[in-house]
């Protein structure tokens, strides 16, 4: 059956590597693809209901969860040091210092680049696109072409709800003589169903191509390594004992801040029977309420109406004290939060969200990057990794739109994908404060080599190992320097860092 969608040439390489590798062990992947054995379509389907099921219900666990106010301030703070959203920088650019390529060739990536950001429309909706592959743990986004011409590249990347569509990995498998099942090659494809049969729907889809659908999970793993979970999937249990002890507080709190009154009648020497008729005649004389109306001038005898003190009433024999009223104190511990407090430092830590930011009352202090908490700094490489894995989804997006505008080859994006890496706008205090002190000691350090530069040190050697700059960032000083220089802003002695 063929597939819908584009399908890109394979090298020779992948083609051999697709279908020469044996083992008798399934390959373990991090992107939750279901693993089946080559066979019908709808004999694929049946072996899938289960899982894909469970799938289905743990995406919408996670959106539950993201609807929560204390995780989605939690959220918020992952998505807003994640992603910064500049007036007049893009969110995130490619870094192409370490490619071993042509100028030409370096341009063209560049430009292809900005190409993807625009039709994602990135500036204005990576915030939206990193959530929602934050919350539900995977993102799928359909690219579209002009299959009549290819070359125009990628003309739009249309968003695919994860609860309608799956990675299907199907393997072919030989039998040895011992019965013994060899693994000799697999192929990737999707499963779509618009109906979504996860919830009930028709059974019944499409299978696409591979390369038609950009992909990126979380690459987090089950205990069974069966199955990719959400950044969520942790906070599952936390957030259910906040909300349990929550909903005990307000129960209590409802049941126990009213003072309750205790009646204790007299019933003498009565039968039990006659004496629990006796009891209840009291208390529906006394629960009952007679209402005035105004309009017409009678008098009404109101017996639907609801008390939230609930009086208790207990019989005495004859004998002991006499009928008495008395009063039931109140709760005296319903202020104690405390209980409720540890539950959401809890949240926040799986969440792995510094615990300070939960404090809201608690003043900002600005310092130096000595006062950085050890929290602040495991956040902040978190939101690295966080960044590092989304990543994944640029590689995927590039390298079809290389390959289609005829730019790279596969097996040249084999080699230059181990080059490239993307460097995401910051806006972390934190971050600020460090470089910060890192341009201060780099400034030092270089008054120091100063006198050594052209007899030990080249200058190139210093731009990129003292100062830190990459390529773009040398070729931009160097333009600069020199527009400066004929303008008469700098001196001629002041450009030794300039153009060499």
């Amino acid at each position: 059956m063929e597939l819908f969608g584009f399908r890109l040439e394979r090298s020779k390489k992948e083609k051999q590597q697709e279908k020469a590798l044996k083992s008798f062990v399934v390959p373990t992947f991090d992107d939750g693809a279901i693993p089946v054995e080559a066979g019908g379509f709808y004999g694929q389907y049946v072996d899938l209901d289960g899982t894909v099921r469970n799938d289905f219900e743990l995406t919408m666990k996670y959106r539950e969860m993201a609807q929560d106010p204390v995780v989605e301030v939690a959220v918020d703070d992952v998505i807003n040091e994640a992603i910064v959203v500049g007036e007049k920088k893009s969110p995130v650019k490619i870094v192409l210092d370490r490619l071993k390529a042509s100028d030409n060739v370096k341009e063209r990536i560049h430009e292809e680049f900005r190409n993807i950001l625009r039709v994602m429309q990135f500036e204005t909706k990576g915030t939206e696109i990193f959530r929602r592959w934050y919350v539900d743990g995977k993102i799928f986004f359909h690219l579209i072409i002009d299959e009549e011409n290819p070359q125009k590249g990628l003309l739009e990347l249309r968003y695919v709800d994860p609860m309608n569509i799956q990675k299907i990995r199907e393997y072919t498998k030989e039998t040895m003589k011992n019965g013994t099942k060899i693994i000799t090659g697999y192929r990737d494809f999707y499963l779509y169903n618009k109906d979504n049969p996860r919830a009930g729907g028709n059974p019944s889809g499409i299978k696409i191509s591979e390369d038609a659908i950009a992909f990126c999970s979380s690459g987090l793993m089950d205990s069974r390594y069966k199955r990719t979970v959400g950044f969520l999937h942790k906070a599952i249990k936390p957030l259910n004992q906040l909300r349990m002890l929550e909903d005990a507080i307000v129960i209590y709190r409802m049941s126990r801040a009213p003072e309750r009154r205790i009646f204790y009648i007299d019933v003498g020497n009565l039968p039990k029977n006659k004496a629990e008729q006796y009891v209840k005649d009291l208390m529906n004389r006394y629960r009952n309420r007679l209402v005035y109306d105004a309009g017409t001038g009678e008098v009404r005898d109101d017996k639907k109406f609801m008390s939230m003190l609930e009086d208790y009433w207990l019989p005495r024999r004859e004998g002991s004290r006499g009928t008495e009223i008395t009063t039931l104190q109140g709760g005296q511990n319903l202020g104690e939060l405390t209980d409720v407090v540890y539950f959401q430092k809890k949240l926040y830590r799986a969440l792995s969200v510094p615990v300070s930011r939960l404090e809201q009352d608690k003043q900002f202090m600005l310092g130096r990057s000595t006062e950085i908490t050890r929290d602040e700094v495991r956040f902040t490489k978190y939101i690295h990794r966080l960044r590092t894995k989304f990543c994944e989804f640029f590689f995927d997006v590039l390298k079809k739109q290389l390959i289609l505008k005829k730019v790279i080859t596969s097996e040249e994006w084999n080699e230059m994908k181990e080059a490239i890496y993307f460097d995401f706008l910051k806006d972390n205090l934190f971050t600020e404060l460090k470089n910060a002190e890192v341009r201060r000691q780099q400034i030092e350090e270089l008054g120091n080599i100063k006198p050594y530069i052209g007899k030990y040190y080249s200058h190139e050697w210093v731009r990129k190992n003292v100062l830190g700059f990459n390529e773009a960032e040398i070729k931009q000083m160097d333009r600069e320097i020199e527009r400066e220089r004929n303008q008469g802003k700098i001196e001629p002695d002041n450009t030794q860092f300039g153009l060499v």
